[in-house]
């Protein structure tokens, strides 16, 4: 029976990663349908050769073969592992990790695999990764703070945010590329569905602006024009419309999976207050 379980990742990798997870496939492939979340993703089969996803600017339609288990973990925007290339570079791409990686990835395949269990495997995955953030890995603050500013809940100006970080246009999107893999605005855009998935996941209603409700109420809320915005923008994102993506409810997603362990940090930030820009 296929499964998949998310959970939050190792406390020191909290600021870099969004969510770990255990996937496990049954006696049938399955098929597995890639969003864009801003971030890149770690898959590591068990037995496997592990990839790297680089940031997703569409669907990326997998098919897992059967009885594989799968150790993932996807990071935060504008935070990756050490990797030789720009993220601008990976952009829709699935790369072999021992690419990127070189023994390094061979040595971590071998320790993964004599783990003796997914949960154990992922343990080490996350070891090896405090170890990399901890070594060699540097964040690029201003990005971080633009990827903050870029959340869904309070919509912000792109030209006003590269003046608040003291950058020019030009350079707030080199740097977005380079730390990201995308352009502010298609981050932005990114980040804003997102939102939207984050409310109807956890079941959020709507605040009824507009005099909108359901559907239509939380496309609003997450800074959507209206419900035909929000349609248009599914498409482009994951290539099926709201109701086809979530299975016609908006409490619920039609893969069965439970997502609160991504979502709900996710959901946090918006209480936050807005920076002031």
């Amino acid at each position: 029976m296929e499964s998949y379980v998310e959970r939050a990742p190792a406390p020191e990798l909290a600021g870099v990663v969004r969510t770990v997870w255990i996937q496990r496939t049954g006696a049938a492939a399955y098929v597995q349908r890639h969003l864009p979340t801003g971030g890149v993703e770690i898959h590591f089969p068990l037995g496997g050769r592990p990839r790297l996803v680089g940031p997703l600017t569409g669907p990326a339609i997998e098919v897992i073969p059967p009885r594989t288990t799968i150790v993932g973990v996807r990071f935060q925007p504008g935070t990756a592992p050490s990797l030789p290339a720009v993220l601008d570079d990976l952009v829709d791409q699935r790369v072999d990790l021992a690419e990127l990686w070189g023994s390094t990835a061979d040595r971590l395949v071998e320790e993964m695999a004599s783990s003796g269990a997914p949960e154990r495997a992922l343990m080490v995955l996350q070891a090896h990764l405090v170890q990399e953030f901890r070594r060699a890995v540097r964040v690029d603050p201003l990005v971080g703070e633009a990827v903050r500013a870029l959340m869904p809940w309070h919509p912000v100006d792109l030209d006003s945010l590269a003046t608040h970080l003291a950058l020019s246009t030009s350079q707030l999107r080199r740097r977005c590329l380079h730390a990201v893999g995308v352009s502010p605005k298609v981050l932005q855009r990114t980040l804003r569905f997102q939102g939207f998935l984050a409310l109807a996941q956890a079941g959020a209603v709507a605040t009824g602006r507009r005099g909108a409700d359901g559907m239509a109420g939380l496309a609003v809320d997450v800074g959507y024009a209206d419900q035909a915005h929000l349609s248009r923008e599914c498409l482009r994102l994951t290539g099926l419309t709201p109701r086809q993506l979530l299975g016609g409810d908006i409490d619920r997603c039609a893969c069965g999976h439970e997502h609160a362990a991504s979502y709900q940090p996710f959901l946090i930030t918006r209480s936050r207050p807005p920076l002031r820009i």
